[in-house]
């Protein structure tokens, strides 16, 4: 079942419950208020009878009036002109004895109980519902008090059932109009909402068999399914960003692997040669193909690291930046042999230490590659901004835009060792933490190379 023909069901039945409700509602409060009203009349013209049917006490006796005897009642009974209809009740005298005197054309049922009641001393009183002559009818029973009788007082229901008949015809029509209504327009509304998730699918399917991430998503409107759009949109924004990316280190891993392999292919050249080499030559071949074979395995290295980045694994901690960069120092200290001096606030942030090591380290080392003096190397750290700075020759004016760029290596850094991914490797550790790397020259001479980072 599609998604458009569940939403017109489900809009049809939500209407329908609705409708059916609201009917069923109105009916029954219909009902019970003609009722009422019915109950209301027959107790009303009980009441206004009722103090007659007692004074009367029998045949032969006047009423309050001064009507006459009437001979043709029964013994007990009160004269005709007791009871006055008014408003369609009709009335009914039964005696004590069971014996009745009907004040119209009409003869009401006179059951155990309304016997009873007639023979009773007290007020009491009973409605139900009979049949007359196939007519519904709500018939009262009221006793007078004195054991003398009772009165009955009816009504026909027919004219409300008529009135109830046509409500509840009425009703249907009307929840049959709603739900062709909500056919109607659940279709226009299903569509309407299904016609941007079917170019949302559509795109999602065109994306997979294809593999073009160039693919848009036309864009309407600002609820859930244009905001679904959006974030397709941008996804695949991403995607392509994220290709387009891949395909870069891809293409500049390979530019730069063509230098190392270049200059082993021509070392292992001459050592075919070996023969011919005296033994300096053949030391200094060797020694070629160590450092050429080490500086591959670095390439080789930075380039899975930056490839396979895994460093949003590690989890998120307070991170002490001053004990870090003593660490990181020490061990950089150690490796080339130089000076690593540091100076550090208690400055606080929340990060991964492994990766923030790693990013301090780099620039560390780049430092160290740069810098041939014999003074030391200072890293300062104040209110979360490090600092590694050197007494090198710095940078020139047209390399510091790109200083941060994967493989990019400035002219005096091509006769040096390195890959052009180690301060790459740092601005994606700082941007993983949310901070801003930056690049420049001291103005005594040397370079600052460093990062910001938020503090706790």
């Amino acid at each position: 079942m599609s998604l458009r023909l569940k939403l017109v069901l489900a809009l049809v039945a939500l209407s329908a419950l609705a409708t059916g409700a609201i009917g069923l509602f109105s009916y029954r409060t219909t009902a019970s208020q003609l009722q009422t009203q019915i109950d209301r009349s027959l107790v009303a013209a009980a009441r206004e009878s009722g103090r007659r049917v007692i004074d009367a006490g029998g045949l032969g006796r006047r009423d309050r009036q001064g009507e006459n005897d009437d001979p043709a009642g029964p013994p007990g009974a009160p004269p005709s002109p007791i009871f006055r209809s008014t408003g369609g009740v009709i009335g009914q005298y039964v005696t004590a004895v069971g014996a009745t005197v009907s004040f119209s054309s009409v003869e009401l049922p006179v059951d155990d109980r309304d016997r009873q009641i007639a023979g009773s001393d007290s007020k009491e009183s009973e409605l139900r519902d009979v049949q007359i002559g196939g007519e519904p009818y709500r018939l009262l029973t009221t006793g007078t008090g004195n054991s003398r009788g009772a009165l009955q007082t009816a009504r026909s229901l027919a004219e409300t059932q008529d009135l109830l008949d046509t409500l509840r015809a009425r009703i249907l029509a009307a929840a049959l109009v709603v739900i062709v209504l909500a056919v109607f327009l659940g279709s226009i509304i299903a569509r309407q909402v299904t016609r941007r998730l079917t170019r949302l699918t559509s795109a999602a399917e065109r994306v997979g068999s294809t593999g073009d991430l160039e693919v848009q998503v036309p864009v309407s409107g600002t609820d859930e399914t244009g905001r679904l759009g959006s974030a397709f949109n941008d996804m695949l924004s991403a995607l392509a960003r994220s290709e387009q990316d891949q395909q870069r280190l891809v293409q500049d891993a390979g530019h730069e692997l063509r230098t190392p392999l270049t200059s082993l292919r021509t070392n292992v050249y001459a050592l075919q040669r070996a023969e011919q080499l005296t033994p300096e030559q053949r030391t200094q071949v060797l020694g070629d193909l160590e450092g050429e074979t080490e500086e591959l395995t670095r390439l080789i290295n930075e380039v899975i690291e930056l490839a396979t980045d895994r460093r949003g694994d590690e989890p998120v901690t307070r991170v002490a930046m001053a004990p870090l960069l003593e660490r990181v120092a020490a061990r950089s200290s150690q490796r080339a042999g130089r000076p690593v001096q540091v100076r550090s606030d208690d400055t606080v942030v929340m990060g991964r230490e492994l990766a923030l090591e790693r990013a301090v380290g780099n620039l560390i080392e780049n430092a160290v590659k740069f810098d041939d003096g014999p003074g030391p190397i200072e890293v300062v750290c104040t209110a979360g901004r490090v600092e590694v700075q050197d007494s090198g020759p710095g940078f020139a004016e047209v390399d510091l835009p790109r200083v941060f760029d994967r493989f990019y290596r400035s002219d005096a850094a091509r006769s040096r060792p390195g890959s052009g991914l180690g301060l790459a490797i740092v601005a994606d550790v700082v941007a993983l933490h949310g901070g801003t790397v930056m690049a420049g020259n001291r103005p005594d001479g040397g370079a600052v190379v460093g990062f910001q980072l938020p503090t706790v």
